[in-house]
């Protein structure tokens, strides 16, 4: 069977195996695991900007989890809504797919879209998972159309898939919030829309991230991630840490936002 390699080893994380557990050890020294969250928002910049805030949202999950993951990350080279049913290398092994999981999920598969232009949205994700939890499979899923009846088809789709698996499934939407924008306005926007979140009101969420021009990369995965988790019952949603890009290089005039939350 194929796999997609890693393209952003030695870029985004570091390409060294050895490296590579050590940071990780390193980024979740802080935060033993916290709770059963069933969904989680996490960065996917290089870890150096946004790993401990990752890795916080990682350990919302409890560590003893080994069921599946399915991650919700976002094109960011304008790839159509699709899943990949392969195994992804990272400098740590082999993550495997849950290909039934996959069966259930009326999307197409596309591997090549995963990796098209070094595509990382989704494979800065795998490292966490693979350290955390190391028994788990994957099922990433790539989206599209980031509108609101786009959320809402695929959302349908997943909680369908969901009900026919009726094993432990756990969601990671995969995004970053404003891009290159001052340091005070990142973080006055981005809890703007987090606000929204934290009420578990998607349709609010989006035309905050409209009306105020908030360039937030994954907020269709997170509004998937949220509409789903609302169908099965959750109805809770918690901030967990947050953080820019100025506090690891400096600059505060052009930041990115990252965020961590959980769903309970």
């Amino acid at each position: 069977m194929m796999s997609r390699a890693s393209t952003v080893a030695g870029m985004f994380y570091p390409g060294d195996p050895g490296r590579l557990r050590q940071l990780l050890t390193e980024l979740f020294r802080d935060y033993p695991s916290s709770g059963d969250a069933a969904g989680v928002v996490s960065p996917h910049a290089g870890y150096v900007y946004s790993g401990k805030i990752a890795a916080q949202a990682f350990a919302a999950f409890d560590d003893r989890f080994d069921g599946t993951f399915l991650i919700i990350g976002p094109s960011h080279r304008g790839f159509p809504t699709c899943i990949s049913q392969v195994p992804w290398e990272t400098p740590l092994g082999i993550l495997e797919p849950d290909t039934v999981l996959g069966s259930y999920i009326d999307l197409p598969v596309d591997e090549r879209a995963m990796s098209y232009g070094s595509e990382n949205s989704l494979e800065v994700q795998m490292p966490f998972i693979q350290h955390r939890f190391p028994k788990s499979r994957i099922l990433p899923v790539m989206m599209g159309n980031q509108t609101l009846s786009e959320v809402r088809r695929v959302s349908s789709i997943i909680t369908n898939a969901l009900e026919k698996y009726e094993k432990p499934v756990k969601i990671v939407a995969s995004s970053d919030f404003s891009h290159y924008v001052s340091a005070e306005k990142a973080y006055r926007d981005d809890h703007y829309a987090i606000e929204a979140l934290v009420n578990m009101d998607i349709p609010e969420f989006f035309s905050r991230i409209q009306t105020h021009h908030i360039t937030a990369c994954g907020y269709g995965p997170i509004g998937c991630m949220v509409e789903v988790l609302m169908t099965r019952g959750k109805t809770r949603c918690d901030l967990l840490g947050y953080t820019t890009s100025g506090e690891s290089s400096g600059d505060y005039d052009q930041v990115v936002g990252y965020a961590a939350l959980a769903v309970q």
